[in-house]
């Protein structure tokens, strides 16, 4: 039996893939602060030490620091000391053993010239400190012969970031978005688990993980928010002054450095051009997305009744 251990088992992806591989059969190491949700509990700190992988055939990374912080903040630094040297840390108590490194679409050159990107977009220019520690702990897992997952924009029932976030911004039943709507990408968690266990296998460099299809943006958002039964108007605005609005709160936000602007220039950029992933490499190596967000609602619905 293959022993696979999964780091950020307790978070929301991490849980996942644990969920999904147990179910596969494997013994589940879960490593991380707090116990995942089957196997054993590997205790580690990803921003001090060093993990215990003994027993370990496999390791999927996927214990990460996310936000939008400020520059040159003490959340910016905690950031880098969980996705940089964490990743040199589990990297060296590794070696020898296959890892999956689970990295973000948000390392990619941001901008126009995004409706098809490929594993050869370039990795540069990161708009925050997120894409830029993600970039920099994917280098050092290339490096060293892992397969780097790059997904985009990953949802699911139990997400704690990107669907919260949008609901926050819903303002007397209007909710405003950067610019006329646009095709993106999404990743369902589930997608991502499959990808994270099929990637054992596959010859080590990047794979951009995403459902099988882009979404319309405004339509995508509905969806989520009917989901969430709270119904919305969705306006557009102009694209100058939401950067001009995400320059404001960015500097504000340097008043109160330990908490995220609620606008930035990077959530402008992400949600204002077209950022389509192309996933036929991966589905070169035989994975497949099942999910789309059309199942979302139902999963929705069907956790609250279990829960």
């Amino acid at each position: 039996m293959t022993t696979i251990a999964v780091t950020g088992a307790s978070g929301f992806c991490g849980s996942y893939v644990a969920t999904a591989a147990a179910a596969l059969g494997a013994d589940v190491l879960c490593v991380g602060r707090r116990p995942g949700p089957v196997g054993r509990h590997i205790p580690w700190d990803a921003a001090r030490t060093t993990p215990d992988l003994s027993g370990a055939d496999v390791v999927v990374h996927c214990a990460a620091a996310v936000g939008d912080p400020v520059p040159g903040s003490a959340s910016e630094a905690a950031m880098r000391s969980v996705n940089v040297d964490g990743t040199a840390r589990l990297l060296e108590a590794a070696a020898g053993r296959r890892v999956v490194w689970v990295s973000s679409a948000s390392v990619y050159a941001p901008g126009p010239g995004r409706a098809r990107i490929t594993e050869e977009h370039p990795v540069r220019g990161q708009l925050n400190a997120y894409g830029r520690t993600k970039a920099a702990g994917e280098a050092l897992a290339l490096a060293a012969g892992a397969v780097v997952l790059r997904p985009r924009a990953v949802y699911g029932v139990g997400d704690p970031h990107l669907v919260p976030r949008l609901l926050s911004r819903v303002r007397r039943g209007l909710l405003l978005l950067p610019g006329p709507s646009v095709r993106l990408s999404l990743t369902a968690v589930e997608n991502l688990a499959d990808a994270c266990l099929a990637a054992v296998d596959w010859p080590p460099g990047a794979y951009n993980i995403a459902d099988p299809a882009p979404y319309d943006r405004d339509a995508a958002v509905q969806t989520v928010l009917r989901a969430h039964s709270t119904p919305a108007r969705i306006r557009h605005l102009p694209l100058r002054a939401a950067r001009a609005a995400a320059a404001v709160t960015e500097s504000l936000a340097r008043v109160r450095p330990d908490e995220d602007p609620p606008l930035t220039r990077y959530a402008v950029d992400q949600l204002a051009h077209s950022v389509v992933l192309d996933v036929s490499k991966a589905r070169s190596r035989g994975w497949t997305p099942l999910r789309t967000l059309s199942d979302y609602p139902a999963a929705l619905i069907a956790a609250t009744v279990t829960g």
